[in-house]
């Protein structure tokens, strides 16, 4: 059963060969709340997201999980079954199948010598079954398309079976279902399972629809955070992308819509 926690990342500043990405990154992944990371190409989210999974080491700041206990400090097993990341790109192995690819999510829960596992089995077809891969088990992964090979690595790290999910641009490659359907499966595992998220989506229109907070950012800071419709608004998002964007709110769900306007942007002419 998922284990629910929380993973903070305070004053984090990071880095890449000396040259600062992220500057004084603050940010919280509450159990069963979805958090998206939105902002211009370059803005620091991926950076972000990574030096929560311990995959990019800060400069300063500290990682914790919901019990205190710096993150940094813990075995990568023991992290590896509270926090799992779906990266952007993974190297795809030859000649191996769907089911076992799926499979590797386990590994954390395995000792030396590839000890027993009784609930892997469990966890894998569940995880196929979620992300409606299980038709194509037995195939090699090598012969998917990008959208089957993203529901692949999902469902791997669904397997995992941690508290903390982290997902970076999850919906790439996917065509329009199964984005859909992906972002139905977030929203299911933060309401129903109490999984922390943590998303990095370029979509705004898609953050407002599933996420319970959304961080924006801009040139390696935090501009702003808090609820979709505190965050999603025109002046906010028209200075830090540098394009006019309009928004407006469903009046009956309240969800925020966001429209750029580009040179050849269609208007609608006004009904009387």
């Amino acid at each position: 059963m998922t284990e629910e926690i929380s993973l903070r990342g305070a004053e984090l500043c990071l880095s890449y060969h000396g040259t600062p990405v992220v500057e004084d990154g603050r940010i919280t992944l509450r159990p069963g709340h979805v958090t998206a990371l939105v902002g211009p190409n370059g803005s620091g989210k991926s950076t972000l997201l990574r030096a929560l999974s311990r995959l990019h080491r800060p400069d300063s700041g500290a990682v914790t999980l919901g019990d205190g206990a710096d993150a940094l400090t813990l075995s990568a097993r023991d992290f590896a079954c509270r926090v799992t990341l779906l990266a952007q790109s993974r190297p795809t192995p030859g000649g191996v199948c769907v089911r076992d690819v799926v499979g590797y999510g386990r590994h954390p829960y395995r000792r030396r010598w590839r000890a027993a596992d009784p609930d892997g089995a469990d966890h894998v077809e569940r995880a196929m079954r979620l992300t409606g891969v299980t038709r194509m088990a037995d195939r090699p992964v090598d012969e998917l398309s990008g959208g089957e090979l993203q529901r692949v690595w999902l469902a791997t790290c669904l397997a995992q079976d941690t508290g903390v999910l982290l997902l970076d641009e999850p919906t790439t490659f996917l065509d329009l279902r199964y984005q859909v359907e992906l972002l139905d499966l977030v929203r299911d595992l933060a309401d129903e399972h109490g999984v922390a998220i943590g998303v990095v989506l370029h979509d705004l229109n898609q953050a407002a629809e599933i996420a319970d907070h959304v961080v924006l950012l801009h040139q390696g800071r935090i501009r702003a955070d808090g609820p979709p419709a505190e965050v999603l608004t025109e002046d906010l998002l028209t200075e830090t992308y540098g394009i006019r964007i309009e928004v407006s709110h469903d009046p009956r769900t309240g969800t925020v819509t966001t429209r750029p306007i580009g040179r050849h942007s269609r208007t609608v002419p006004a009904t009387t």
